[in-house]
């Protein structure tokens, strides 16, 4: 009897560490969507949403390998700092759903499982009490070396994520003598859509080129609305490439539909923007000054580029 029940907490320990794997591994392509989630839900700055997610998601992997192999650690700290982790999220939810509502992707499986804060927040329930259950009646693998791996392999598992996936610059590619103009009229001269309300060929604005289709470019303007809503005051338009039905499904994964948009089409569109999507351009009276990716993309430089009168 005393057999069957170790062999059932084990394997009901190592499902659990399998579901905390799996959470990990699903924020991780692309972490960028863990990220911009922390910064705009959790309101985290930049820099500390780019810390905290490899950290979180290293840490998670972390436990979620020690819970498979049994591994508790010394005095099961393992699974009371599993605990401790369920009861933070669980708290986040708790906001999330309260600030937000119920009709919104928490995160805990990045994109691959879209989840309510209200079903996450049951996930979790029955993840805290397979826990308290293991706390209670199951030992693990308690021999003397099972202490020490436990820490080095929490150690190691939770760094692994910041140095798979660093943390990216955020200067942007400035062109110095190589600045070039851009010749913006395309979006001024067609009778089939509006001009653009503001005139870009004046004064400073980041422009992107974006495909509606392109996984990239949903990334990049997520990113930009985010920062558009903490500072209105930056200037960014979204020159858009694509089907008309697309439209719908761009919005609503990235809530950029406040970002001044027009839609350009065919060879005016590429000689605007080049292959490469989405191409995020600085621009200063017409003349291209830098170029940036949606990850090496920063706030902070944005805003002291737009300061600097000499640029």
């Amino acid at each position: 009897m005393q057999l069957i029940k170790t062999i059932s907490f084990s394997i009901l320990s190592a499902l659990l560490g399998a579901l905390f794997l799996y959470s990990a591994y699903s924020k991780l392509f692309p972490i960028q969507t863990f990220e911009y989630t922390l910064v705009e839900f959790v309101h985290m700055p930049w820099w500390l949403a780019a810390l905290s997610s490899r950290i979180l998601v290293g840490l998670e992997a972390a436990l979620g390998t020690l819970l498979v192999f049994n591994l508790f650690g010394g005095e099961k700290w393992v699974l009371k700092l599993s605990l401790l982790i369920l009861a933070m999220f669980s708290i986040y939810l708790l906001y999330l759903w309260v600030s937000v509502g119920n009709n919104v992707n928490c995160g805990c499986f990045g994109d691959a499982i879209w989840m309510s804060p209200s079903s996450s927040l049951l996930k979790n329930a029955a993840m805290i009490i397979i826990l308290v259950l293991l706390h209670k009646y199951h030992s693990g693998i308690s021999k003397k070396w099972a202490k020490y791996v436990s820490i080095i392999g929490l150690v190691i598992i939770t760094t692994v994520p910041l140095f798979v996936f660093p943390i990216p610059g955020t200067k942007p590619s400035f062109l110095n003598e190589d600045k070039y103009e851009l010749d913006l009229s395309a979006l001024y001269e067609s009778d089939k859509r509006p001009e653009p309300e503001i005139e870009l060929r004046k004064g400073k604005h980041i422009i992107a080129f974006m495909s509606l289709t392109c996984p990239h470019c949903k990334m990049a303007a997520l990113k930009m609305q985010l920062m558009h809503r903490d500072n209105p005051d930056i200037s960014m338009f979204f020159v858009l490439n694509g089907d008309s039905v697309d439209l719908k499904p761009f919005w609503e994964k990235t809530n950029a539909e406040e970002i001044p948009h027009t839609m350009l089409l065919g060879r005016d569109f590429v000689e605007l923007s080049g292959l490469s999507l989405p191409a995020i351009y600085w621009i200063n009276d017409g003349w291209v000054e830098a170029r940036s990716t949606y990850i090496n993309m920063n706030q902070g430089e944005i805003e002291k580029w737009l300061e600097d009168k000499k640029q």
